[in-house]
């Protein structure tokens, strides 16, 4: 009797274990973000999904998934050709949260940039508060206004590979695709750029991240870069909750999601305005994401 009860107890141990397991994958996968109105930008999903369109790999927060052969780190090993010719870098392919600063450093980073009227404005901000940020930029678009990309070197702030045309089911489609969409955006940073200017990291439009993508950017000396604060503000919601969508959700992590392109960006700019008048008055000084470091967000 007491071998029979020890056995149920062990398959009741067994079961339970199971269902969190279950649990833990059910939260993993549906931990998303609504898009706003219009396009789906930065849809704060930030996992990995296969090359070809499979599903969510480990971590809710999209940082360190593994690639198909169970390891994670820098290797530039995927599919399509990805380590051909690639150079060698030592950067992670862990999704980036974790700000350089550490402590309460908070990370700027705006996205879909340039824009001939609204880039200009938010470097009028930044400068205002002498702050430095991280600017995710479309490959035609900086291609289309290099003296913003200039100024944006010039100012002191880091560039990002945004992609060639914010494709957010880029993570559904073949290495080979994401692969161009990564370096030929990348090739027009810094061409715009010129001066021998580096694009530091990768962003995934809408978080479409996949391990070949993060690998892809990690061989090309681009830390993959995610997000923990989406301010909303590409549905343009109304400044005060912009706002209030930072002070809100400053405690998921430091990296803070703002956007210069997509549209009229009025209500961006004024947002940006408050939110850094306010991280001053609260002491917290601001930063860059982590690229060489394991992130710790």
């Amino acid at each position: 009797m007491a071998r029979a009860n020890r056995q149920g107890i062990r398959a009741g141990a067994v079961v339970v274990a199971a269902a969190a397991a279950v649990a833990g994958t059910v939260w993993g996968v549906t931990a998303l973000v609504e898009p706003g109105p219009g396009r789906p930008e930065n849809a704060a999903r930030q996992t990995d999904t296969g090359g070809t369109g499979g599903g969510p790999d480990d971590g809710a927060k999209g940082g360190g998934a593994k690639d198909s052969g169970g390891k994670s780190g820098g290797g530039a090993q995927g599919a399509g050709g990805a380590d051909a010719g690639a150079p060698q870098s030592q950067i992670p392919d862990g999704i980036a949260h974790a700000s350089e600063s550490g402590g309460n450093a908070v990370n700027i980073t705006i996205d879909d940039g340039p824009d001939p009227q609204w880039t200009p404005k938010v470097l009028e901000v930044l400068k205002k508060y002498d702050v430095k940020a991280t600017f995710c930029m479309i490959g035609p678009q900086a291609k289309a206004h290099p003296d913003l990309v200039k100024r944006v070197v010039a100012g002191g702030h880091r560039l990002c590979d945004h992609t060639m045309n914010h494709d957010t089911a880029m993570d559904k489609k073949p290495v080979d695709y994401q692969e161009k969409q990564i370096l030929d955006a990348k090739k027009m940073i810094e061409d715009a750029a010129g001066g021998g200017a580096e694009v530091d990291y990768y962003r995934a439009p809408g978080g479409a991240f996949t391990p070949d993508s993060r690998r892809i950017a990690a061989a090309h000396g681009m830390r993959p870069l995610g997000w923990n604060v989406d301010t909303k503000d590409f549905g343009k919601p109304g400044v005060a909750a912009i706002v209030n969508a930072v002070k809100s959700e400053m405690g998921n992590g430091p990296t803070v999601l703002f956007h210069d392109g997509g549209g009229n960006r009025t209500q961006t700019v004024a947002a940006l305005d408050q939110v850094l008048a306010w991280l001053k008055d609260q002491g917290r000084p601001t930063g860059f994401p982590v690229r060489t470091a394991p992130d710790a967000s």
